[in-house]
């Protein structure tokens, strides 16, 4: 075991930077007022299986469809563009479909793009290069903590954040999540 307090701590902070859960909050609350419940779990749960996923057999998964990197990259900005979209206009272009037929799921897009995206897949094949295995695990393990506090909370935060300062703050972060998309585009493109 190489278990190391700065490679642990560096893998949480670029972790913390790629996934953004806290720049996600108006993406969150507006999907609550979309589909009502937000299961905090569920959405952990899956982006953590996404996130390992990708640590263990991304590389060999994009390879396995013929498919390099920087086009999944590609890919992935292309969502984050529209979700950025989204919310700047105020249009709905993605259907959230309910996984459990009236409950509320917003899996997709939160757990992905947003939390285990294109942005977390390229990062964690990078830190792999980089960094000692069990490192990026628990990295991954204490962005997951905070992306469940985050959702948890959800419904807290609706109640203390006005609905007027919600939508400025989802045309704010929609223009920076077009940002993020272009800044993909741009460095996978060229």
């Amino acid at each position: 075991m190489h278990f190391s307090l700065k490679e642990i701590f560096s893998v949480t902070i670029i972790l913390f930077s790629i996934i953004d859960i806290l720049g996600s909050i108006p993406i969150i609350l507006n999907l609550r007022k979309k589909v009502g419940n937000i299961h905090a779990g569920r959405i952990t749960l899956i982006s953590g299986g996404l996130m390992l996923g990708y640590l263990f057999l991304g590389s060999k998964i994009l390879q396995l469809f013929g498919v390099d990197v920087e086009s999944f990259a590609v890919a992935g900005a292309l969502i984050l563009l529209i979700i950025g979209f989204e919310m700047i206009l105020g249009r709905e272009i993605f259907k959230h479909n309910d996984l459990n037929q009236g409950k509320g799921s917003s899996v997709v897009p939160l757990a992905f793009p947003i939390i285990a995206g294109a942005g977390t897949m390229t990062s964690l094949l990078s830190l792999k290069a980089a960094y000692y295995q069990e490192n990026i695990i628990v990295g991954i393990l204490a962005n997951l903590l905070l992306v469940y506090a985050v959702l948890k909370s959800s419904s807290w935060l609706e109640k203390k954040i006005e609905p007027g300062t919600v939508e400025v703050l989802q045309k704010v972060f929609g223009l920076i999540l077009i940002a993020i998309a272009i800044k993909l585009l741009k460095t996978n493109l060229l």
